[in-house]
């Protein structure tokens, strides 16, 4: 069972609870979400795999991953990068303040404290087969092209931070 730290409104710890309780109550948790471009601009997606709780199969960020106890954002998403992709040294950017987000949907609220980065890696990406079942690079003008023509493959919070970072066209 894995085990969130969950937050009040004002950013204080208050504990830890299982994840789908999380999810189900719509607790305050952290995240950290990393957008992976190549050096010609390219951006990398993840294909979550088929058995994930939340939007399986879709496109996502490059990395997407929740805080463990006691964990930074940036310690989070170093981690996201070797645990997903086999990323083991990159620098970070962080994209914006950290933002406090709620996204609901049929049977969860995702009640988040998030920061994003991005960062540029050129060399190779070994995905985990438990966490990801593809990635592709895609130039920015063509992806936004196909979330236009078929957004519904996306997950919701990654289309939500394109536009809120102006990568859409």
């Amino acid at each position: 069972m894995e085990l969130f730290e969950v937050f009040s409104e004002t950013g204080e710890s208050i504990g830890l609870r299982p994840r789908d309780e999380v999810h189900r109550e719509g607790l305050w948790h952290k995240s950290a979400h990393v957008f992976v471009f190549d050096s010609s601009g390219r951006l990398l997606l993840q294909q979550r795999v088929c058995d994930k709780d939340l939007y399986p199969d879709l496109w996502d960020y490059s990395v997407g991953e929740h805080t463990q106890p006691g964990e930074s954002h940036e310690q989070t998403a170093r981690r996201g990068l070797f645990e997903e992709l086999g990323i083991t040294s990159a620098k970070l950017w962080r994209l914006g303040a950290t933002r406090s987000i709620v996204l609901e949907g049929p049977q969860f609220m995702d009640s988040e404290i998030q920061q994003a980065y991005r960062c540029v890696h050129d060399g190779d990406v070994k995905p985990d087969p438990t966490e990801v079942s593809g990635v592709e690079w895609w130039a920015l003008e063509d992806l936004s092209e196909w979330v236009a023509r078929s957004p519904d493959e996306f997950t919701p919070w990654f289309v939500r931070d394109l536009k809120a970072f102006n990568w859409l066209f």
